[in-house]
């Protein structure tokens, strides 16, 4: 594509060298500059793009995109200057790959808990609706049937412009995304056009990046700030801050709740380890999902597809027809009657919601068994009161590791003891060794108790010390709970 091309849309401060070459590729990483590509030099968290300039030169870069322009300009290489490389990066990316998310019905979730869950429930119900769509989630990318790993919740926008042209390609019609905090403060959705934005809730999380409560709250209402009029924001007016992710967006408003009336409000009738009756603007369906979390993420996905266009009962009917999501309460049942429940849950509001639930349907005559863990080089504030939490709404907990990372296990199991009360000291154990934590909760468990193992749900690996190391928490339940009942 030539360059003119590209920057089509685009403020450009100054530009210096040829103004129309070929562009062959566009690119941020210098170590993945090819002949005749346009270099991006982003200032980073951790480093400064503008640094590695004459290393993408010298691998072939033909054009330099940069907030500050080198001492010495190559002759040869094309030279623009801007005011903001990671925004404009962005555009850019848009522009190569044809725009692509304006011709799909791309549809973003945004929040601390449930992104998962909703985009990958509208994937299904799409499909069930009979649409090509396509998924980038924590879990996985999915185009219609093909399945990609996943490499982070929000990809950078040039993986995330490449997916959304493979999606037109492949003539899929919607597209439903997670949106995190970091891809929106790190301009990862630049340059990309929503038809729809959804809020989930906002808790504490991610505060090792974001450092104030404030500042996380603030990234996540730019998302809805910066929607075009063209736009739908849906938010939960249940969350005390879901209005303000509405107070300054130009798209077109809509709420949704349990608790309060609503544009699209919802009742739990009935509620059991099996699954739930609920109540969608007056219309009752039943759902193998379970939980009030759960009600809250199928009303949100509820919403996004009645303002798709589609009828209500249409929609329930695909509803109606969903499996749980990988990882998010998934239910197990052992040949000597444990039951167990694997979950994501790694914030103290999810780690909550899960044991609110549980609490709810088990009738109290059996033990709570919760074995959890708390990631290291991460938010260490969330770990007491994780640990305050899980030992006030448990029968007995069993602290453990998640992914440790770097870190010493033992001290990440300190500051979650931290938070731990007086009265509860007697309902808590702590072995660092996950598999042996959980081995301790089988022996620990009669017939009729549940065991509760949060904080990794679909991931499949431990992180420690740099390695990545085969971990599954299902497929260890499956594993011992065998091996112990025979």
């Amino acid at each position: 594509m030539n360059l003119k091309e590209i920057l089509h849309r685009i403020p450009i401060l100054e530009l210096h060298g040829n103004e129309n070459p070929e562009v062959s590729e566009i690119v941020s990483d210098s170590r993945k500059a090819v002949e005749n590509s346009l270099y991006v030099a982003v200032k980073g968290t951790v480093s400064d793009g503008h640094s590695f300039i004459n290393s993408a030169i010298d691998k072939g870069s033909t054009v330099i995109v940069c907030e500050d322009l080198p001492k010495n300009l190559d002759e040869k290489t094309t030279y623009l200057k801007v005011k903001n490389s990671s925004k404009t990066l962005g555009q850019m990316a848009s522009n190569f790959y044809g725009n692509p998310s304006e011709k799909l019905n791309l549809i973003g979730i945004t929040g601390t808990n449930g992104k998962t869950s909703v985009t990958t429930l509208l994937f299904d119900i799409f499909k069930h609706l009979g649409f090509k769509t396509a998924l980038i989630s924590t879990v996985e990318y999915r185009i219609d049937d093909e399945v990609f790993p996943s490499t982070h919740t929000t990809p950078d926008v040039l993986t995330l412009n490449k997916i959304l042209s493979k999606a037109v390609e492949t003539r899929c019609e919607y597209v439903f995304m997670e949106v995190s905090s970091h891809g929106i403060h790190q301009d990862r959705i630049e340059g990309l056009h929503f038809k729809i934005a959804g809020f989930t809730n906002i808790t504490h999380d991610h505060l090792d990046y974001h450092k104030t409560f404030d500042e996380y709250l603030k990234v996540k209402k730019r998302f809805f700030d910066e929607l075009n009029p063209d736009a739908t924001a849906i938010t939960n007016i249940d969350d005390k801050n879901g209005l303000v992710m509405l107070q300054n967006t130009k798209a077109l408003k809509k709420t949704y709740a349990l608790k309060t009336m609503a544009d699209f409000h919802g009742k739990i009738l009935e509620v059991d380890f099996n699954g739930m009756l609920l109540n969608f603007n007056g219309r009752e369906f039943w759902t193998t999902l379970t939980g009030k979390f759960n009600a809250y993420n199928l009303l949100l996905a509820f919403a996004v597809a009645v303002e798709s266009g589609f009828h209500e009962d249409d929609i329930l009917q695909a509803i109606s027809k969903l499996q749980r999501v990988k990882g998010r309460f998934e239910t197990l049942k052992s040949d000597g009657g444990i039951f167990f429940i694997v979950d994501y849950a790694h914030t103290p509001d999810a780690l909550e919601k899960v044991l609110d639930s549980i609490n709810e349907i088990r009738t109290k005559n059996e033990r709570l068994i919760t074995v959890f863990g708390c990631g290291g080089d991460r938010d260490h504030a969330k770990r007491p009161e994780m640990g305050k939490i899980a030992t006030r709404k448990s029968t007995l907990t069993i602290i453990t590791s998640d992914n440790p990372r770097t870190e010493n296990p033992n001290e990440i199991i300190k500051e979650i003891e931290a938070g731990i009360e007086p009265q509860n000291f007697s309902k808590y154990t702590s072995i660092p060794d996950r598999k042996e934590a959980i081995k301790m909760a089988i022996k620990f468990a009669e017939p009729k108790d549940i065991i509760l193992i949060a904080g990794k749900g679909h991931e499949n690996y431990q992180e420690i010390n740099g390695e990545r190391i085969h971990f599954d928490d299902k497929e260890l339940v499956m594993e011992l709970s065998k091996l112990m009942s025979k």
